[in-house]
């Protein structure tokens, strides 16, 4: 909810719903999957945040606001999950079949220890996706001292590719100048513009139909072509 740009993001009504409701239905529909945790704060303004889990059956952990590493391996420990996928809250147009693929990747004959969509970035930003080993995630909490890596939770492990085994997922063409995610009003704008056109024609859209309506309607795109993400600089190691 602490959003500087957007207070209050995941919660804003789209159709009358929480954008962040829209998001588990989503997280829902993955097959390979089986349990939602959020991982949130334990500020009082995030209340309103579990107070909407309970009320959809999902479950939470909460810790610091600026050690979210250390809040997934409190998931990792409560929950005792050997797999960890990784979706931000403001992504709810994400594709449930890409989240398969990637997990599937994951288990793929080469066992990677993290695979992305975001390593070489190809996809629409706003489909982003990690899967990591609990152990990758537990040993960059037991050693990470550094406060990017523990604020954005995968740097330590992705920086360390002689270390840990990475894979990267990448599309064909090349996608990702398209903006989905929601981290300003014009953001929230389209997003809200494609779910209420959609959402209502097929429940279980998935990134083509996205793609197909922008199509239908092009200046769509134009509402947010200015915003520019806020990028960390976290240069890569050795190993």
């Amino acid at each position: 909810m602490g959003s500087t740009r957007l207070p209050g993001k995941v919660l804003r009504l789209i159709a009358g719903r929480p954008m962040l409701s829209y998001l588990f239905e989503r997280l829902r529909r993955i097959r390979r999957a089986s349990l939602i945790v959020v991982a949130t704060t334990t500020n009082e303004s995030d209340d309103p945040i579990v107070q909407l889990c309970g009320a959809e059956g999902v479950a939470y952990t909460r810790g610091s606001e600026t050690d979210v590493l250390g809040r997934y391996c409190d998931a990792v420990s409560e929950f005792n999950v050997g797999t960890v996928v990784r979706v931000t809250a403001d992504c709810p147009l994400i594709d449930p079949g890409l989240i398969d693929q990637a997990i599937l990747a994951f288990l793929g004959a080469s066992r990677p220890d993290y695979v992305s969509n975001m390593l070489a970035p190809s996809w629409p930003y706003g489909m982003a996706v990690e899967v990591v080993s609990a152990a990758a995630l537990t040993e960059a909490n037991r050693e990470s001292t550094d406060a990017a890596e523990r604020e954005h939770v995968t740097p330590f492990i992705y920086r360390r590719p002689k270390r840990f085994k990475l894979a990267s997922l990448t599309m064909t063409p090349n996608l990702s100048h398209h903006r989905w995610t929601v981290d300003t009003p014009e953001d929230f704008e389209l997003v809200r513009q494609i779910l209420e056109a959609l959402y209502f024609r097929k429940a279980d859209f998935d990134m083509t139909d996205v793609l197909s309506l922008l199509d239908e309607h092009p200046s769509w795109p134009l509402i947010n072509a200015h915003v520019r993400q806020t990028a960390v600089h976290i240069p890569a190691v050795e190993g």
